[in-house]
């Protein structure tokens, strides 16, 4: 159980977790070409052995893998779906794959340790937060694949946001239980906003007016208004929430709760209310859950299981309604799957 003294944030525990749970694996796939169809696809990173499985998610199955760089954690899906952006760790370096052919087009340097990384709602522009002795956020030109800029990005920069008018991104800094905000066009933070202990997660609403954050010493989210830059709720959740998302309407967050600190790792999903800013359901997930994502037409959450495992949850009666075996750990940060909304749904 959490208590209520700070709970030090190990870095470390992913690779713990792949030696007491796995050991040595291969992951084997039939890879299926020729796949075509309007459902979009999720794009899982695997740090372990440098891989991103590619699953469609209409049927719910492993159709590729992609190698990329070393120690792959964050990854995020241009909106229109051709291309993916995966930041590798211990590389310094993100991976830009083509997910028509399912290839690596450009492997671009950034900075230290990169984890969270966003693109722009126009596709422009890539943010990577460089976590390690840099410190801040590497920009991609999406046009060019090359750093154009390099911004401020606090202490411990973790994952990345980008508001829906593309002239802000929102920052979680892990160390300092601060989010920073950044004006894209002056490249400056213009404010910073005391959140939660060690705030890793974060999503903006749709419509811009909210942005959420997940703290993960604090078991709780932090509701940003963006109007003035203030904390104005925060929300009690589960065990250590890692990453967080929002329906296309708005309506509904999920927050991934990786109980990473518990005997048995075993997390869950909450899912907040966003009229009211309360937990209305609480859905079993796997093995310490950490990423989570919605499809574009806001019908299916998946949710990342460190086990090797993806929760399909349907947001219409908030129930798992499959398994995705990948077998071997799992870990991803960001919004891993693309293409533009079609529908918005939900109650």
């Amino acid at each position: 159980m959490l208590g209520t003294e700070k709970i030090t944030f190990d870095k470390t525990y992913k690779k713990n977790i792949i030696t007491s749970v796995f050991g040595i694996a291969a992951l084997m796939f039939l890879i299926l070409v020729g796949i075509a169809g309007a459902a979009p696809f999720a794009y899982i990173t695997h740090p372990d052995n440098n891989t991103v499985s590619v699953i469609d998610t209409a049927t719910d199955t492993v159709t590729a893998n992609v190698t990329v760089g070393n120690s792959p954690e964050g990854i995020a899906v241009a909106p229109d779906g051709t291309k993916a952006y995966v930041t590798n760790y211990n590389d310094n370096t993100v991976s830009v794959i083509n997910t028509s052919t399912n290839t690596v087009t450009a492997t671009v340097p950034i900075g230290i340790n990169p984890e969270g990384i966003a693109v722009s709602s126009d596709g422009t522009k890539v943010y990577a937060a460089n976590s390690g002795g840099s410190n801040n956020v590497s920009v991609i030109d999406t046009a060019t694949d090359t750093v154009t800029a390099t911004l401020n990005g606090g202490n411990g920069p973790e994952c990345i946001a980008v508001s829906p008018d593309g002239k802000t991104i929102y920052v979680t800094n892990s160390n300092y239980n601060t989010t920073s905000i950044t004006d894209v066009e002056t490249n400056i933070v213009s404010n910073t906003v005391n959140v939660g202990t060690t705030p890793l997660g974060i999503v903006v609403s749709p419509d811009g007016t909210k942005v959420y954050v997940a703290n993960l010493n604090s078991s709780s989210v932090s509701v940003i208004s963006t109007s003035n830059n203030t904390v104005t709720d925060t929300v009690s959740v589960g065990n250590n929430p890692w990453t967080i998302a929002v329906t296309p309407d708005g309506k509904k967050v999920y927050v991934t709760n990786s109980a990473i600190y518990s005997d048995n790792h075993h997390g869950n999903v909450s899912i907040i209310d966003t009229s009211t800013n309360r937990v209305t359901a609480t859905v079993d997930a796997g093995f310490s859950p950490n990423g989570v994502s919605v499809t574009p037409d806001g019908t299916k959450v998946y949710v990342i299981n460190s086990g090797g495992t993806i929760s399909v949850i349907n947001t219409a009666n908030n129930t798992v309604t499959d398994t995705v075996n990948l077998g071997n750990f799992s870990y991803t940060m960001g919004k891993f799957i693309g293409g533009p909304i079609t529908t918005t749904t939900g109650p």
